[in-house]
C-alpha cells in the first residue's frame, strides 16, 4: 500500500480540498481487513475527483505525470506515474439503454454528485468512498453495513438487468469472500438470468477466472448461479449432473461430486480447478447402469468445447482437455517400470503433477473415507522413474533427425541435400520404443548401431 499512500498525496496535493476521493475495490477491501482481518487484494487505484470540470482536471494532474483521457462521455484519465497506472475520473450518472451492458446514456462532470456517481455501482458494499487525504468514509447506502455481516445486497431490482454481469460477480464475490447474498439480490438475478446470453464471452470468462482463481471454494459461486437459474443459460451442460448417482466409490451425486472435487483442488491453479470441474462431465451422458464407460474421453471433448465458447486460452483448453482425458489413469503401485514409463510418456511429464493434484481432489471429493494409500505409493514410484531421466519423448534420445538423414546418405538411400521425410520419424520412432522399455539403451553409440540394424531391415522404400 506504500504506492497507494504517495499516490494519494500526490493527488491531494494538486487538486482542490474537498475533491479527491479514493473508490472501488480499494476500499471496500479496507473496510473487510478492519471487519475480518482479510487481506487489501485489490490492486487498483481509482479516484474521483468531484466540482472539477475535465478540463481542469487534466491541467491539474498533466505536471504529476503521463495522462491520457479515456473516452470524453466517461471522462475518466488515466495517469501514469513511473511504472505504475491509476484512473481519476469525474463523478457520472448512466442509464442503460441496451442490452448486454453494451449501450449507455451517460452524463459526466461537476454537475454529477459523489452520491450519483456511487449510486450507479454494482452492490452496495461497493458504493463506498474514502474522503482524501481526511480519510472520512462515505457510505450513502449501507455498505459498511453489509461488509460487516458478510452480505452482497443489490441497490435496486433492475441492477442485473443494467447489466447482466453483475450476476456473474455477485457468483465470484460471493465464493472470493464466503459472503451471504440478500433475498433481493436472489429474486433479481432469478428474474434476469435468462440476460447473461446477451454478455460477451470475454467478459464471461474473466468472471469465471476470478471465481475459479480466487475463491477457495467456488462452489458457493456457482450453486448461486444453479440456484438462480443462471447456470441453465451460462453453462448447461454442468447441469446434466444433477440427480445422476453414481457407483459405491461415490457418496455424491455427478454435480456435487464435482463442487466438491473443485473445491478440494488446489487454489490458484486455474487449468486443475477447471479439471477438477469438469473431470466427470462426461459421465450423465454415457451412464449405463452403474458405469459410465468411455465418460474421460467424452468428457475432454466436452471440456474443450465449453472453454473455448468461453474463450480461455488454447493452452488452458488444452491441458484441462489432456487433464480430463487422462484422469482415470490406473494408479497400481504394483505396475512394470516399463507401465510407469509407458504413463509418464502417454500424460507427459509437464502435467504428471497437476494429474496426480487432481486425484487427490477426485478423492477427497468422492464423499467417503480415503480407502488406502495405493495412490501415494503410486506417485512415490513415479517421482523416482522421473529422477532417473530416461527418454520420454523422441526429443530426449541420444539421437535426432539430424543422424538419421546422416545415415541415410551414406547408405545412398537418399540424394544430397535430402532434409527428411517420413522415414525418418518412423526410425526415430522406432528407436524410442527400444528405450521405452530399457532406458539404459539410450546412448548414442548404440543408438547409432541399432539405427543401421533397423535400416538394414526396413530396406529402402
Amino acid at each position: 500500500m506504500q504506492f497507494a499512500h504517495s499516490i494519494d498525496a500526490l493527488l491531494a496535493g494538486a487538486l482542490p480540498d474537498g475533491s479527491l476521493y479514493a473508490v472501488g475495490g480499494r476500499v471496500r477491501d479496507e473496510l473487510r481487513a478492519k471487519f475480518e482481518s482479510a487481506p487489501v487484494t485489490s490492486k487498483d487505484l481509482d479516484y474521483v475527483v468531484t466540482g472539477m470540470p475535465l478540463e481542469s482536471l487534466v491541467g491539474a494532474l498533466g505536471p504529476l505525470g503521463r495522462i491520457d483521457v479515456v473516452g470524453a462521455s466517461f471522462s475518466v484519465v488515466k495517469l501514469s506515474v513511473g511504472s505504475q497506472t491509476v484512473d481519476v475520473a469525474l463523478p457520472r450518472r448512466e442509464r442503460s439503454v441496451g442490452v448486454g451492458h453494451r449501450e449507455f446514456q451517460v452524463e459526466a462532470g461537476p454537475s454529477v454528485t459523489l452520491e450519483e456517481d456511487l449510486g450507479r455501482r454494482d452492490f452496495r458494499m461497493n458504493m463506498l468512498a474514502r474522503a482524501l487525504p481526511s480519510g472520512l468514509l462515505i457510505d450513502p447506502y449501507g455498505g459498511r453495513d453489509d461488509i460487516r455481516e458478510r452480505r452482497i445486497d443489490i441497490l435496486a431490482p433492475e441492477s442485473f438487468r443494467e447489466d447482466p454481469l453483475r450476476m456473474l460477480r455477485a457468483a465470484q464475490f460471493a465464493a472470493r469472500f464466503e459472503y451471504s447474498t440478500s433475498a433481493n439480490l436472489r429474486a433479481a438475478m432469478t428474474e434476469s438470468a435468462p440476460l447473461v446470453t446477451s454478455v460477451s464471452a470475454e467478459r464471461i470468462h474473466d468472471e469465471l477466472a476470478k471465481l475459479f482463481v480466487k475463491a477457495r471454494k467456488p462452489s458457493i459461486g456457482l450453486e448461486l448461479l444453479r440456484e438462480t437459474g443462471v447456470l441453465t443459460f451460462l453453462w448447461p451442460e454442468l447441469l446434466e449432473g444433477v440427480g445422476i448417482e453414481q457407483n459405491e466409490w461415490h457418496a455424491y451425486d455427478v454435480w456435487t461430486h464435482l463442487l466438491a472435487t473443485l473445491d478440494a483442488s488446489p487454489l490458484g491453479d486455474l487449468t486443475i480447478r477447471l479439471a477438477a470441474l469438469l473431470h466427470d462431465v462426461g459421465k450423465p451422458r454415457t451412464k449405463d447402469g452403474p458405469h459410465f464407460y468411455r465418460h474421460e474421453i467424452v468428457g475432454a471433448e466436452m471440456a474443450e468445447a465449453m472453454l473455448e465458447r468461453f474463450r480461455f486460452p488454447n493452452g488452458v483448453v488444452n491441458a484441462t482437455g489432456h487433464l480430463v482425458r487422462h484422469h482415470m489413469y490406473n494408479g497400481d503401485p504394483q505396475l512394470t517400470d516399463a507401465a510407469l514409463r509407458r504413463f509418464i510418456r502417454r500424460v507427459r511429464p509437464e502435467n504428471i503433477e497437476r494429474l496426480f493434484a487432481l486425484r487427490q481432489a477426485d478423492v477427497r471429493g468422492s464423499g467417503l473415507p480415503k480407502r488406502d494409500d495405493s495412490n501415494e505409493r503410486f506417485e512415490a514410484r513415479v517421482h523416482a522413474e522421473l529422477a532417473k531421466k530416461p527418454a520420454f519423448s523422441v526429443a530426449d534420445l541420444a539421437v535426432n533427425g539430424d543422424d538419421v538423414i546422416a545415415a541415410l546418405l551414406r547408405r545412398e538411400e537418399v540424394s544430397p541435400g535430402f532434409a527428411g521425410d517420413e522415414r525418418v520419424g518412423a526410425a526415430l520412432r522406432w528407436l524410442f520404443e527400444q528405450v521405452t522399455d530399457e532406458p539404459e539403451r539410450n546412448e548414442r553409440t548404440l543408438l547409432l548401431q541399432n539405427l543401421e540394424q533397423y535400416l538394414d531391415r526396413v530396406g529402402t522404400p
